[in-house]
């Protein structure tokens, strides 16, 4: 039986090309999946050009938000890209929905700056957001946090199905994050992987890895 409270001290090398090996390995088997929202037709066209040239496969694009959430529960995407203001329903409406039902990440587009709009597609579930105009270099990386944290919050949505400990476990599992990109010189989402791996290897909870980590590492931080 694995004991809880054994010392987790990875090779750093080994474990960062360990993690880059495994990342390049699932980026080349299954291409990403995108759906575009945005009622400028020249801009939703940019889009889906700047994403195509990236790699995802566009399923959809289309140019209103009600439109933009049926085809995010029938296509299940694997980042929805939409911007704030369309007809029909707004994009932070549609943010809401998609956010509630889980259904995919969701980067807002907008032309407006002002923090209570940032604030409000925050609070409808956004996990990026990118100010008009932006260039593929503002999208691209906003896309990926997005999906890096769609990921880790799902996978651990599903180990912990209590609301208060998914939160509590959350705000452990970033502070883990935190301490072995300083200490391994991990990026963000390979320290996620770290903790995740680490967990299904000794058959324990990712809360419990992330405690270890913060036993060790954290002392007098």
């Amino acid at each position: 039986m694995t004991d809880v409270h054994d010392p987790i001290e990875p090779d750093t090398a080994a474990e960062a090309d360990a993690l880059e090996d495994t990342a390049a390995d699932e980026t080349a088997s299954r291409q990403r999946t995108a759906v575009v929202a945005e009622d400028e037709s020249l801009i939703r066209m940019d889009i889906v050009e700047t994403l195509s040239e990236a790699g995802y496969e566009v399923l959809a694009a289309v140019g209103d938000g009600a439109s933009a959430v049926e085809k995010v529960r029938e296509l299940r995407p694997d980042i929805v890209v939409m911007d704030v203001k369309m007809p029909q329903m707004d994009g932070v409406t549609a943010a809401e929905k998609i956010g509630e039902e889980n259904l995919a990440p969701v980067v807002m587009l907008t032309a407006f700056s002002q923090k209570e709009l940032v604030e409000r597609a925050r609070d409808a579930g956004a996990f990026a957001y990118v100010v008009k105009p932006f260039t593929p270099a503002d999208l691209l990386p906003a896309i990926e946090i997005a999906v890096s944290r769609f990921q880790q919050i799902t996978a651990l949505n599903e180990e912990i199905k209590d609301l208060g400990d998914r939160f509590e476990t959350r705000k452990r599992v970033d502070r883990a994050k935190g301490l072995l990109q300083s200490n391994m010189n991990l990026s963000e989402p390979d320290a996620f992987r770290w903790i995740q791996k680490t967990s299904m290897d000794r058959r324990l909870t990712m809360r419990e890895v992330a405690d270890a980590v913060i036993d060790q590492l954290g002392s007098g931080k």
